[in-house]
């Protein structure tokens, strides 16, 4: 009798224990972290576009009456696009921006106009630096995409994300056409340039 009491109470415990294990162990649905993926794109997309539209802003501001104003405003415009693109789908997928956007607007700007004061090849050298970045970047969201997206319902979001790769890729070729590698301290200065872009998007990803 006692036997058969205890091994009542251990099977009514093991029961339990699965139980709150179930709870505990709980794995989001593959359309929730889609969803999820997808806002966090987004999201990030959208901040790094902004602060790519400030850092040619603040170039401009330095060096938008040399010869190479005119090369700048060139990517700035297609950064124009690439921000208005992102600053749509923000409502169209309901995803939510990052809560930093003041802060990406004036880092960006303060990078542009910083590195270009120190000469146009240095701003040439940023410009390689960002754009590697976010090309890299963009490729790997691509890769996720591929993975876990509806290539039907989300193919507006991949071809947009394909077309600022390339775009991107372009400014970096740009950058180097342009004398970037001539810049002072350039690898320092380009190393120390991915590694704030690297941060930002890991932060703007989660903020």
């Amino acid at each position: 009798m006692i036997t058969s009491r205890l091994l009542l109470r251990e099977i009514s415990r093991s029961k339990s224990t699965r139980f709150l294990s179930s709870l505990t162990s709980f794995e989001p649905k593959p359309e929730q972290r889609t969803r999820e993926l997808i806002d966090k794109i987004i999201r990030v997309d959208q901040a790094g576009e902004l602060a790519a539209d400030r850092i040619y802003a603040g170039q401009m501001a330095v060096l938008g009456r040399t010869d190479v104003g005119p090369t700048i405003q060139h990517m700035w415009d297609e950064e124009k696009a690439h921000l208005a693109k992102f600053n749509e789908l923000i409502p169209k997928y309901k995803a939510r921006p990052s809560i930093l956007l003041p802060l990406w607007n004036v880092a960006g700007f303060a990078l542009g106009a910083g590195t270009a004061l120190l000469g146009k090849e240095a701003a040439m050298a940023c410009t390689v630096a960002v754009e590697a970045v976010i090309g890299e970047h963009y490729n790997n969201q691509l890769r996720d995409l591929m993975e876990h997206a509806d290539q039907t319902k989300d193919k507006d979001l991949i071809e947009t994300i394909k077309k600022f790769r390339d775009d991107e890729n372009q400014h970096h070729d740009t950058g180097l056409a342009n004398n970037a590698e001539q810049a002072p301290f350039y690898q320092g200065l380009t190393s120390a340039i991915k590694m704030g872009c690297r941060l930002g998007i890991y932060v703007a990803e989660r903020i």
